[in-house]
């Protein structure tokens, strides 16, 4: 709780397999009023990310088990927590690419703390509400976000990466209705953008595993010459 406004600590997470730099940025960020978690690797601070929904990310590209890039896909596609990428990698490609897959800044190792200091403050300012939780619920479907597991009344269900990939995208657009347009762009790229059938036959597929009655959906609801709408059920 910070002493000068009695809000919360921001809590910051740091995403890094050198313990050398995790101890740096621990003592600098405690230092200046975060509360900070740490990880070595990229499956563990997902896992950390959606358990303790930090405020902002410090993500390390040269990870262990998966790229830095691959741990920024997966926490964007369920929120919209502010990442700083930290690293030694000072292309302008990296940069470009980082920022292009959804980075909010990106500082080159070794840095000024100082600066860090300065481009969190402004990652802060800037956060937008999250549009999704880690967890989505609707009747007796489940779908963990971070774990990328699909459940129906308790039990796992098995999908194709299409069909958890169009399911996701409904999921955090829960209640919108997403065009073909969109869904086709977001799944198979600008190219596609006419081949609904495409979402058709994988619209009927994801149906039949989720819904009770494919025949009579009640969850993915198609918007007639639209597009489709997940409907959030109490």
């Amino acid at each position: 709780m910070s002493k000068e406004t009695g809000q919360a600590a921001p809590v910051a997470l740091v995403i890094d397999d050198e313990p050398q730099m995790r101890r740096l940025l621990r003592v600098t960020l405690e230092a200046n009023g975060y509360r900070v978690f740490d990880a070595a690797t990229g499956k563990d601070g997902v896992a950390q990310a959606a358990q303790r929904r930090p405020d902002v990310v410090l993500l390390d590209l040269g990870l262990p088990d998966l790229e830095g890039a691959e741990v920024l896909k997966r926490l964007r596609e369920w929120c919209r927590v502010p990442v700083i990428i930290l690293s030694v990698r000072d292309r302008e490609e990296d940069k470009v690419a980082a920022l292009d897959a959804g980075a909010d800044d990106y500082v080159t190792k070794p840095f000024n703390s100082a600066e860090l200091l300065a481009r969190l403050r402004a990652a802060l300012r800037h956060v937008q509400p999250q549009g999704a939780d880690a967890i989505f619920c609707a009747g007796d479907l489940e779908v963990d976000l971070a774990k990328r597991v699909v459940r129906k009344s308790g039990k796992e269900v098995k999908l194709t990466p299409i069909e958890y990939s169009l399911l996701r995208l409904l999921v955090t657009h829960a209640g919108k209705v997403l065009t073909h347009r969109q869904l086709l762009t977001d799944i198979w790229g600008a190219k596609a953008v006419e081949q609904t059938h495409y979402l058709r036959v994988h619209i009927a597929h994801l149906r039949e595993k989720i819904e009770h009655d494919p025949s009579q959906p009640k969850l993915i609801i198609t918007e007639p010459a639209i597009g489709y709408r997940l409907v959030e059920l109490a």
